[in-house]
């Protein structure tokens, strides 16, 4: 592990965590974005989980004429299908794994720790969650794409052939429309992964019975 890691916002309950989740923002978000979320998630109080909300740096992005934000990687081209940002991919990839890496440090193993990510933090936990060399207890991949994919086959791991993968997707969104969503999901289950699909009635955003359906999946990832 790095001596560097990540700023972040954490929420957990008082006294002891058994289980963590460490959940990546989008583009121009920060750490608190999904903040407000946990609330609303409807977990069963003795569910002892740490959120973990990373800040992504602040890098020039392409797309959007050089300006500096927070990004997981760059963006080159408003199609996201091509010209992926391997170098940033790879460094936000392992500045995750510094995050997990804590995570066990603190007492947590890897098998309880689900990895998420909304947008770019989605496709960051996707690229990671699949090639990660210890067994995650999940991937939420909320409004997102696979990035990388002609090096998967070669890069995943066994050790997450069979992790628990929920993805979902609004049928309006005109950032990431949802044919990429559903791209991600058929090539993911083509490698025979455990997709759980959802789509929802809306843009690029968060809908509230995806809230309900995130706390029901953790619930069932996490619950003793």
């Amino acid at each position: 592990m790095s001596d560097e890691l990540l700023p972040r916002v954490e929420l957990a309950p008082e006294g002891d965590v058994d289980a963590s989740v460490i959940w990546l923002h989008g583009l121009g978000a920060d750490g608190h974005d999904f903040e407000p979320v946990v609330p609303m998630l409807g977990l069963p109080p003795d569910l002892r989980v740490r959120f973990v909300f990373p800040h992504a740096p602040s890098i020039p992005v392409t797309l959007n004429q050089g300006f500096v934000m927070p990004a997981w990687y760059d963006i080159q081209e408003i199609d996201l299908k091509r010209r992926h940002d391997e170098a940033g991919i790879r460094r936000s990839a392992s500045q995750v794994r510094d995050l997990i890496a804590l995570e066990n440090e603190r007492g947590i193993p890897t098998e309880r720790i689900v990895l998420a990510g909304f947008s770019q933090g989605g496709a960051i936990a996707l690229f990671e969650g699949l090639r990660h060399e210890k067994a995650l207890a999940g991937v939420m991949a909320l409004s997102t794409y696979l990035v990388c994919e002609e090096s998967l086959d070669d890069e995943r791991t066994q050790q997450n052939a069979q992790v628990p993968i929920f993805q979902a997707h609004g049928t309006m969104d005109p950032m990431v429309p949802i044919e990429r969503g559903q791209a991600a999901r058929d090539a993911l289950v083509g490698r025979d992964y455990l997709v759980e699909w959802h789509e929802y009635p809306m843009q690029h955003a968060v809908h509230p019975d995806e809230i309900q359906d995130i706390g029901r999946w953790l619930t069932d990832r996490l619950g003793s």
